[in-house]
């Protein structure tokens, strides 16, 4: 058979780190087959940006369609129904340790199946995947229902100064690294937080800026259905899906949000 091996990504956090450390690991010297899952974007890999990738497994529709081979289906709400549904194709059985982890694939990217994303076939993988041993109970608890002091202290001073522009169509917030390191937070911590100007009742376009340890911005958009954020992030040089989508830049929050503005208010005047 084959010896596979899982590439560390520099920015998983402790809360992932438990499911898939025991595969993390460097291939051997010979014959590699590199494959790519979940990234709509060579440039986007934290490794191996400039070799050829043999095999490409996305859902993104602004896949760029780099890779020797590339299975897309823009349709699945997450990567890991993809990734399922390709098991079955190639006739073999799951263990309760990788139904865990698929089910945190879909769970993850659907936000435990309350963003706009989420449609019967990711629901009806979930239900599959949790008779195939996957612990629905532990996972919804540890992604979904836990929160540390540092989160909720981040939660209430984002909540706190959400800022409102056009009318209230378009929400805000700033995360800056001051207040990351003043609470003590973690990646853990930190993790689907972009969510939060965007629960404003009357938002529909929503924008966070968090500061990155390099100085960058790390920009994530959200949207409600009628708007394509991923249009929008393709703009300056980022990509996603249309209901969330994001970009890097060496702005200040504060301009990353007057351009962004500006740009949607353009848009919608189309």
């Amino acid at each position: 058979g084959k010896r596979a091996c899982c590439h560390n990504n520099p920015e998983i956090s402790e809360r992932y780190l438990s499911y898939v450390e025991n595969y993390l690991g460097v291939p051997e010297e010979g014959d590699i087959c590199y494959i790519s899952v979940d990234v709509a974007d060579q440039k986007m890999l934290p490794y191996h940006r400039d070799i050829d990738i043999d095999l490409v497994i996305d859902h993104h529709g602004s896949n760029t369609g780099y890779g020797k081979r590339l299975l897309l289906n823009a349709e699945n709400a997450a990567c890991g129904e993809l990734v399922y549904r390709l098991i079955l194709e190639l006739g073999c059985s799951l263990t309760e340790e990788e139904a865990n982890l698929l089910y945190i694939a879909v769970t993850t990217d659907t936000g435990c199946f309350r963003y706009t994303n989420t449609n019967a076939s990711c629901l009806s993988t979930a239900a599959e995947l949790v008779v195939a041993g996957a612990d629905q109970k532990g996972i919804n608890v540890k992604f979904f229902r836990s929160n540390s002091r540092a989160r909720i202290a981040i939660y209430a001073r984002m909540y706190s100064e959400i800022g409102y522009h056009l009318d209230g169509k378009v929400t805000s917030s700033i995360l800056t690294a001051e207040l990351i390191s003043s609470v003590g937070a973690t990646e853990d911590d930190l993790e689907d937080i972009a969510h939060i100007p965007g629960s404003v009742d009357i938002a529909e376009v929503a924008i966070f800026v968090r500061e990155l340890s390099d100085g960058r911005m790390k920009v994530s958009l959200r949207a409600r259905p009628g708007f394509d954020v991923s249009r929008l992030a393709r703009l300056y040089g980022g990509g996603g899906h249309p209901g969330a989508a994001g970009f890097k830049s060496d702005l200040s929050p504060e301009k990353i949000i007057d351009m962004l503005v500006s740009e949607i208010e353009r848009i919608w005047k189309q």
